[in-house]
Order: C-alpha cells, then structure tokens, then sequence
C-alpha cells in the first residue's frame, strides 16, 4: 500500500477505483467497502484509493469538539495494510478545505488529483460548504467528468449494523466483546512501558504501566480485563487493569499491564494489548491481602477467557 501524507507529492493515477472516509477503527462495514473497490479496481485494470483526512473533521469543523479515536493515524496504516488497498492518501484537513463548494470538491479535488474510474459512496455522505454536496451531484457531475458511482444504499448500511460510533459507545461500557464484533478484530492499544509505583512487583503480580503513544486514543472504561500483550513481536497472555488504583491510595487514572509468563526489562519499549473481555469492574478492597487473593481469582478467569 502507497501511502502519501500530502497533495502535492501525488503520483498519476490510474484508473481508480475511490471511496472516501475517516475510516476510524476500520470496522466491519469499512472493510466491505474496501472490499468493494479492491474489485472494482481490478475489473478495470487500475488501482483501489481511500481517501481519509486528519486531523479528524470533526475536530476542525467544530473546534470544541474533542473526539476520542479508535485508530490514530499510525494505527490506521497498519490496520488499512491488511485490507489490500493500492492507495492511501491522507488529506490534511483545514478549516479552507471544508469551505470548497461540493463543486469545486468534485471538479478540483477529486477528479484533477485521482483520476477516478468509479467512486464508491453511502448514501447519507456529506462534502463541501456547509456539507451541501451529497451522491446527487456527484451522480448529475459525473455525466460531464466521466465517472461513475456507486452508491452503498441505506439498507446495506443499516443491515451491516455497525458504526464508530456504536463502538466507541461499546467501549465507554468496557464492553469490548461487542466492539470486537463490531470491528472484526480486537481492539488495542499501544504504548511505552514506564515506571510505576512498583506495588505489582511487590504483591506478586508484576505491571508493565503503560503510557499511551498517542493522546486522542480511545481508553476502554476502568476495569480489570483479559489481554494478549505483544512484546517484541512475541504474543502473551495477561490482565490489565484500567484506574486510579483505590486499594492502594491511587488517585489518578493508569493503565497496568500484568503478562503471564514474561520476565524482562521492558522499559521505555512499546508494547501492544489486545482487549479480550472485561472481566469485573475496579473496586476498592479492605486490604492488599483481599486485593491479593483477588488478583489470583482474576488470573484464573483470565487464562480461562483468553483459551
């Protein structure tokens, strides 16, 4: 997959076959989409192209609106290489940008920078001043600039039941077994491993504390959940607990990963967890020896969960 960061160090085209979108946390529904154009691509003898933005529209359109994402940016390569797309190209989005008539968006950004063949499009997106452009132009303006479109109906998008919306919803409740289905992969989080408190090491159960890479990710909601961490490319199996740590005087939010058969020094490395299922929310225990025994139970349904 090409990737190109900027406008003005595309190459010539060929062919394409289009969609764009955010594309966050390139769910289920994303992933038919790229499918699509994967095809159309291939049936025209040309090239797939996803055209996504950043910062986030919304960030940009409504400056009081801090979205929190399912895959910043770096994430978002990653996850887009599994789908066999030819092209990403991210738009760099401004406030100038979003004032283009929906004309001048299809006429002088779509069709003189990406040469498109067919461009798949929902039915409810919205582009230009004010969001005024949607398929109908683009269907009257393809007449003239030698497109076609595709439309994905609104039954297509409704029975395909998923948005990043309803995810992230999902994992505000800490209930990641239905964003994982929502996705069609675990959701993760990725960061450098810090140095805590050393309470885990202590009590027996050793935390990698993980500080997260990139500020505008999505922290699932405080509990203890079954992981697999990546180490090293290496996959383990493990419990993270997500809050501020009551029983041990903890009054701010940290994120600890316990790995299952690790040992190492693995500070200021970056690591990956892959959420499974919460398995109880955090709470406050009487003493270390109550959070102790609990911390046992815990592992116990972890490695049941994560089998």
């Amino acid at each position: 997959m090409r990737i190109f960061r900027q406008l003005d160090n595309l190459v010539n085209f060929k062919n394409t076959a289009i969609t764009i979108g955010t594309y966050d946390g390139v769910h289920v529904g994303h992933q038919q989409i790229l499918k699509r154009i994967n095809t159309l691509a291939k049936q025209r003898d040309g090239e797939s192209l996803l055209i996504t933005f950043h910062p986030h529209p919304r960030m940009i359109v409504n400056a009081n609106h801090r979205i929190k994402l399912l895959s910043p940016l770096e994430e978002k390569f990653d996850l887009l290489q599994q789908y066999g797309v030819d092209n990403l190209v991210v738009v760099p989005f401004t406030r100038a940008f979003s004032q283009q008539t929906p004309e001048a968006y299809i006429h002088d950004f779509l069709v003189k920078n990406f040469n498109p063949s067919v461009i798949v499009i929902g039915y409810n997106h919205k582009f230009g001043q004010n969001r005024a452009g949607d398929i109908h132009l683009l269907r009257t303006m393809s007449k003239t600039l030698d497109f076609e479109v595709e439309e994905i109906s609104k039954q297509a998008v409704d029975d395909m039941g998923v948005s990043s919306t309803k995810i992230r919803n999902a994992l505000q409740k800490g209930d990641v077994i239905t964003a994982n289905n929502l996705l069609g992969h675990n959701y993760f989080i990725r960061g450098i491993v810090v140095k805590g408190r050393q309470i885990g090491h202590k009590i027996g159960f050793p935390t990698a504390n993980i500080s997260v890479e990139d500020d505008s990710k999505l922290i699932p909601d405080n509990g203890v959940y079954a992981v697999k961490v990546k180490v090293r490319a290496t996959v383990y199996k493990g419990m993270l607990n997500i809050g501020v740590r009551p029983t041990v005087g903890g009054t701010t939010k940290a994120i600890e990963a316990n790995i299952f058969d690790f040992e190492g020094n693995i500070y200021g490395e970056s690591i990956q967890v892959n959420f499974a299922k919460l398995i109880r929310r955090e709470q406050k225990f009487a003493n270390l020896e109550a959070l102790i025994s609990q911390l046992h139970k815990d592992k116990v349904v972890c490695l049941e969960v994560l089998e």
